[in-house]
């Protein structure tokens, strides 16, 4: 075997794409040291997004890789990551104690916006990041009760602010802490922004890494104020496959690109149903349609998840999948969808970046 180069380490992990980046670690800029001893390697990375549980995965993954590539005897990858603040609207800085909000959206209602929120925020917890979940839709508030906090009340420690509710390691805030389950919210669009932004301004948010936000249905007033008012890093889009949804989706991201907010990528929910009885699969509506809408609009398809019953049932009892089922293949979706949202979210520019290109004066 000819001798181990540094340059040839290098080209095996530029030769590897990571599935949830979609783009090698190389370009990626996550290699921090190469280190070579005979015929072994060791390789420290250190990744933009949380990968506590994938962690394994992708050591074994990438230490195969570089030993098939090189014919090295022995190779160690070790893997840190570290969330920062990205970039958000020109005219906006992030929240304090808040790195990123990623918004939560579909142009359209019952496609399982609320229910795909609430796994993404608990997937992005189970990987180690610091995670809350502001329930933004004050005409229909869910999030309490499938969080498993219905009916439990936030505390303010000083009359202005208030503590956020914690459960399965997530915070969350919502209106529905404050109002009984059954009363309706009969508002006009001005008092529901100034909700929302009381809502996030007001909330002792503890040092998150992602605020997700559970946005309403539509793109009225709320996103409007959301993308005049909120420092919103990123926004996800759920959709469901059939036509009429992706042609409402499609709005949705058109809006968002409207108001300069960067969409990570769309989430096909209700895509494939597999009877619980007999196990046949069929497109109850539709096939292709989530890949169809993000190929189109130049966005990742972020994942695509099943039409079922366990996922409905396991949001009304207060136990979504992620931790009702942690080892179940839905479970394993809601978190390969997380980590390819929060690995997109990681390729943005970070908050301190310039907005302006570098000139270069050459004298000669």
């Amino acid at each position: 075997m000819s001798e181990l180069t540094r340059d040839a380490v290098e080209a095996a992990i530029g030769g590897w794409t990571e599935p949830h980046l979609r783009m090698d670690l190389m370009s990626a800029e996550a290699v921090k040291d190469v280190r070579i001893d005979g015929d072994q390697v060791a390789v420290d990375l250190q990744l933009g997004f949380p990968v506590d549980r994938y962690r394994p995965t992708l050591q074994r993954e990438l230490e195969q890789h570089i030993r098939a590539a090189t014919g090295a005897r022995a190779v160690a990858v070790s893997v840190d990551w570290q969330v920062v603040a990205r970039q958000v609207q020109a005219t906006l800085k992030p929240l304090e104690n808040v790195r990123n909000i990623i918004a939560v959206a579909s142009a359209k209602g019952g496609v399982g916006k609320s229910t795909s929120a609430a796994n993404l925020a608990l997937a992005l917890a189970g990987e180690g990041a610091r995670v809350g979940l502001l329930d933004a839709d004050i005409y229909g508030p869910s999030q309490p009760r499938m969080m498993g906090v219905a009916g439990r009340k936030p505390d303010s420690p000083d009359g202005k602010t208030i503590t956020p509710l914690e459960n399965y390691g997530v915070q969350v805030m919502s209106i529905g802490f404050l109002i009984e389950e059954e009363t309706p919210m009969v508002w006009r669009g001005p008092m529901v922004t100034q909700a929302l932004t009381q809502l996030l301004n007001e909330t002792r948010w503890e040092q998150l890494d992602y605020l997700i936000i559970d946005l309403p249905p539509g793109t009225g007033d709320i996103q409007l104020t959301l993308s005049q008012r909120v420092p919103v890093a990123g926004a996800v889009v759920v959709t469901t496959p059939q036509d009429i949804a992706t042609l409402d989706a499609r709005k949705g991201i058109k809006m968002f690109e409207k108001v300069k907010v960067p969409v990570l990528g769309v989430l096909e929910n209700m895509s494939l149903h597999i009877c619980s009885n007999c196990g046949h699969e069929e497109h109850v509506f539709g096939a292709g349609g989530g890949q169809r809408l993000a190929d189109q609009e130049g966005v990742e398809l972020l994942g695509s998840l099943p039409l079922d019953i366990h996922i409905r049932e396991q949001v009304d009892a207060g136990r979504p999948t992620v931790v009702a089922e942690p080892e179940g293949r839905v479970a394993e979706l809601y978190r390969d969808a997380a980590l390819r949202t929060a690995a997109m979210l990681s390729r943005q520019a970070s908050a301190g970046a310039s907005r302006f290109p570098k000139i270069v004066v050459d004298d000669t």
